[in-house]
């Protein structure tokens, strides 16, 4: 007898569904029941062994298990795994972007995701948005700080030029060194004051924007300015432009990436060092333009005063970011507990980077990579002048008659005309210069750098220049060194620049401001000296100074490649192993013994080199060990000692 249901449903509807089941004799089955069996016949018992066979040799032999046409729920999971990494266009987007209801719209949003994706190409993940905000907002001192600097460095060399004459460039070169040297030692004097690391922008900012304007007015003098067109080595005003100028450029921007390399870790730095050099770069960019578009328009000495203007701007860049996002030291000397006396240490004074300097191989690594290669660039950067003034003159000649010409000795300088044409074709040298440098440190340095590596990285700027110098030696014509000149300052600004930085990131904070001091600006300077003595040696013809240079900087070349190998190595080891370079050494070995305990208080294994009995290394419950309190300490006791060893490690 069919069961029937406790709770029968008697509408039509209901009658029709219990009429609509039917079983496989024809018969009515119960709606409300259903079997467990099919009426598909399934395999067989020995089929699916006989499968499961064949299966098992396919896989051993072809190197796979599923079989052709298989329909199991398992096939596509390895492909599901796979394809969990692949951007989904719909879901990996807001909801509001697909519902974009004009074309201008839905372009829009395909323009952002196309940006996004080249943005993650080329920085990574390890510079998102608001990390981008907060270095672009520090570029931004760099950028009227380098925009300021190329503008006048524009002017540095004509206005020498027109007041003093060409012939003394490499005197004044060497004469910049020792202008320098009383730089540093005011600017290490401050270090060591209680004055704010960021407050010294305000300081040399200021100072530098009333030296440039009592310049520029000078300039517009008629007999001690550039309207008496008779040069002559006395005339001190070419020689004061020149050293403030080359004194700038070397305070300013050590003092900027001190800063930078105290606020930023190595992870951001390798992401966010390109960007501060191409926001820069598009300051060096409009510095030269307005050089090369006005200085013929509204005079020398009215351009000079907007480079003076530059120093202010550059400190209200600096205020802004203060205020903002503060000042967090890094590597700096830590805070002073407050249960243990503190130890005095006496001050170095200006003397601490030189002592550093000699100490420190790492150190003496920095400096031939900072300052070295600018031998090589001084002997090309003069060639390049000589020949451009020869070209020029020989253009817009000095003829009797005219305020260049001596016309009791003979002698005759370089016209006005050809003053301005000089002036021009500096300009355009900074212009092109910098928009290759923008260029490669905008698309390239990130990239370059986290692909190939640091210690890979460091070794493409030496090898280039040994290249470029034996190019030269072969092609000595003006416009082969102005484009040899201009890739050799290009990759100096985009990739020698920022990965020298970087080398300063396992250091202390002497070392990154004091011992940084002497090398950029002390170091830079005598290096550009050193290559004034080899063009002022071989100064006597163009052909004599290429010939003899190049050798010099073939020599020196191939020696940074060699450094370059030892620092590469050197970084990786003090990154890994968290020594810092400038710290005693007794702090060092603190945080190694530290480091050392923390390992052993997360292992399981002992540090006396006991094999346990069983011969497995984890403790088990028949292990014969000693608890705490057969030790002779309670377990109270002991959780003490670790809580005090745990607020020790986070002290440090």
């Amino acid at each position: 007898m069919a069961s029937r249901d406790p709770f029968p449903m008697t509408s039509k509807e209901a009658q029709n569904l219990e009429e609509s089941v039917v079983d496989g004799d024809g018969k009515v089955k119960d709606w409300n029941s259903m079997g467990t069996k099919t009426q598909v016949s399934g395999p067989s018992a020995s089929s699916i062994a006989k499968s499961r066979q064949a299966e098992s040799a396919q896989g051993l032999v072809g190197g796979t298990s599923k079989k052709s046409g298989s329909t199991s729920i398992y096939d596509d999971v390895d492909v599901e795994d796979v394809q969990e990494d692949v951007e989904d266009e719909f879901l990996d987007h807001p909801l509001s972007e697909s519902r974009a209801t004009t074309a201008l719209g839905r372009f829009l949003i395909q323009v952002q995701r196309v940006l996004q994706k080249i943005y993650h190409r080329l920085y990574g993940d390890d510079l998102p948005v608001s990390e981008m905000l907060r270095t672009l907002c520090l570029a931004s001192t760099l950028f009227f700080m380098i925009g300021g600097y190329w503008l006048l460095r524009s002017l540095k060399d004509p206005v020498l030029t027109a007041l003093c004459g060409v012939t003394v460039i490499p005197k004044a070169k060497m004469l910049s060194v020792f202008v320098v040297l009383g730089v540093v030692s005011i600017y290490n004097r401050l270090l060591d004051s209680d004055i704010a690391r960021h407050k010294l922008f305000y300081v040399f900012g200021s100072f530098y924007f009333c030296l440039f304007s009592a310049i520029s007015f000078l300039l517009m003098h008629d007999t001690i300015g550039l309207a008496n067109q008779q040069p002559s080595p006395s005339r001190i005003l070419g020689w004061i432009s020149y050293c403030s100028i080359e004194s700038f450029g070397s305070v300013m921007v050590s003092l900027f990436w001190s800063f930078a390399n105290s606020n930023f870790d190595y992870k951001t730095a390798k992401a966010s060092y390109g960007v501060m050099v191409a926001t820069a770069q598009i300051g060096s960019i409009i510095g030269p333009t307005v050089v090369n578009r006005y200085a013929n328009v509204v005079g020398v000495a009215k351009i000079y005063l907007v480079g003076a203007l530059c120093m202010l701007l550059l400190q209200g860049t600096m205020y802004m970011y203060i205020s903002i996002y503060g000042v967090s030291e890094r590597n700096g000397a830590p805070a002073a507990d407050a249960s243990q006396p503190a130890k005095k240490k006496e001050k170095a004074g200006v003397l601490e980077g030189l002592k550093l300097f000699w100490e420190f191989n790492y150190v003496k690594g920095i400096f031939a990579i900072s300052c070295l290669f600018m031998v090589e660039v001084t002997i090309v950067d003069y060639t390049m002048k000589v020949l451009a003034r020869d070209y020029f003159a020989g253009e817009y000649p000095c003829e009797a008659g005219m305020s260049c010409y001596n016309a009791v000795t003979g002698e005759h300088g370089m016209s006005q005309e050809s003053t301005a044409a000089f002036t021009a074709f500096m300009g355009l040298f900074g212009q092109a210069t910098n928009t290759l440098s923008f260029t490669l440190s905008l698309f390239g340095t990130s990239a370059v750098i986290r692909y190939l590596g640091l210690r890979t990285t460091l070794l493409l700027f030496p090898t280039l220049c040994l290249a470029v110098i034996i190019f030269v030696r072969l092609h000595p014509t003006l416009y082969v060194v102005f484009a040899a000149m201009m890739m050799l300052k290009a990759c100096s600004y985009a990739l020698n620049n920022p990965t020298k930085e970087m080398l300063y990131q396992p250091t202390s904070s002497a070392v990154k401001y004091k011992a940084k001091s002497w090398i950029d600006i002390f170091g830079a300077r005598g290096s550009k000296a050193l290559g004034s003595v080899v063009t002022n040696t071989f100064s006597d013809s163009a052909q004599n100074l290429v010939a003899n240079g190049s050798l010099v900087g073939m020599v020196v070349a191939s020696f940074l490649i060699w450094n370059a190998r030892f620092m590469g190595k050197k970084f990786d080891e003090y990154t890994e192993s968290g020594y810092i370079v400038g710290e005693d050494d007794d702090e060092n070995l603190d945080k190694e013994n530290l480091e050392m305990a923390i390992k052993q208080n997360k292992s399981k294994s002992t540090s006396c080199a006991i094999v346990d009995d069983d011969g497995d290394d984890d403790y088990d419950d028949d292990d014969d060990q000693l608890g705490p309190e057969e030790e002779g300490q309670s377990a109270e006791e002991d959780s003490h000692h670790d809580e005090e060893n745990n607020a020790k490690i986070a002290q440090v």
